[in-house]
């Protein structure tokens, strides 16, 4: 290939932009409506960008489309131009104006009840003009939203060690524990056992999650059957809900249901499943202003809930540049 035809002019933004929605949605047809334009559009977009490269992106099938090694490579830089210039652009307004910047946090389940609520309440008390923006969403969706500059840090489960895309921090571990509604038949009752429960409705984290796996391990170690009555949910509002209302069983971050005057953990223990929470962070990119402010405020939350059971994550990197 010929480096130099990529600054010739022909290379627009909209190419960047365009196969990032392609991998992303893996079919013409979801990168067009995300793009809010037509599949001809899509298509067309595509073969221009395959003409200036000289080579071919993604393999076509009969349910959308694949990288191919070429695609991921570019893929993977194209997230990374988008971001630098989303963060440029933030950068400067927040240089105009240092109290409105913004800060876009992604989170799941673990951190999502306490720590990221009691760090936001004090950002909004220091900066209370500067906009944060929270989305919920698995793991493995929030890493490729902050690759590609969508989120400035994901705050929850830490479920990988670094790597050369992103700088993971630890605040806290926190363990998993069995969890109820207070009215459950179970609680109360003297020599519990997890075979106990196995004839009452289970609230599991979908399959595509580290604890969903580490669950099924710990039955097969237990000799016994996974749950066959059960719902799979990751979303906290959901699951509570299920819990207050009827006579459901689930398994959640301790702090969650340590803090929750309607749940009740019960006394059973799943070791050595546990986890370390924390956060997430681009490796290759400046963490803007406002970003910087927020991992001041959860670095301090994490503090605090040290009197609520978490317990510090000893030699940890300090949060600084990324």
């Amino acid at each position: 290939m010929d480096i130099p035809r990529l600054l010739d002019g022909r290379l627009k933004l909209r190419h960047l932009i365009l196969v990032d929605a392609l991998s992303e949605q893996g079919s013409v047809v979801g990168a067009a409506a995300s793009l809010h334009v037509t599949q001809p559009v899509v298509t067309r977009g595509l073969h221009d960008l395959e003409a200036v490269l000289g080579v071919s992106l993604y393999d076509r099938g009969p349910r959308g489309i694949t990288p191919t090694v070429f695609g991921d490579a570019f893929t993977d830089h194209a997230r990374a131009v988008l971001a630098q210039l989303t963060q440029a652009a933030r950068h400067v307004a927040e240089i105009a104006d240092a109290d409105r910047g913004t800060v876009v946090v992604g989170t799941h389940l673990a951190g999502s009840n306490l720590l990221l609520p009691r760090a936001i309440a004090a950002l909004k008390g220091r900066h209370p003009l500067l906009s944060v923006i929270v989305r919920e969403a698995t793991p493995e969706a929030l890493l490729v939203d902050l690759e590609a500059g969508r989120l400035d840090v994901i705050v929850g489960r830490l479920t990988a060690p670094a790597d050369e895309a992103a700088v993971r921090h630890a605040l806290y571990e926190d363990s998993v524990r069995v969890v109820v509604g207070t009215h459950h038949p179970a609680v109360g009752e003297a020599e519990l056992t997890l075979s106990d429960l196995l004839a009452h409705p289970w609230i599991l984290p979908g399959t595509e999650t580290v604890l969903r796996r580490e669950l099924e391990e710990f039955f097969v170690r237990a000799k016994l059957p996974l749950p066959k009555n059960r719902v799979e949910c990751t979303s906290f509002l959901t699951v509570r809900q299920l819990l207050i209302e009827t006579d459901v069983v689930a398994v959640l971050p301790g702090l969650i249901g340590a803090d929750d005057p309607r749940l009740t953990p019960l006394p059973i223990s799943l070791d050595p499943i546990g986890h370390s929470v924390g956060i997430t962070l681009p490796r290759n990119r400046p963490l803007s202003p406002s970003t910087r402010a927020l991992l001041g405020t959860l670095r301090a939350a994490a503090a605090g809930l040290k009197a609520n059971g978490a317990n510090h994550a000893e030699g940890t990197e300090p949060i600084t540049q990324a």
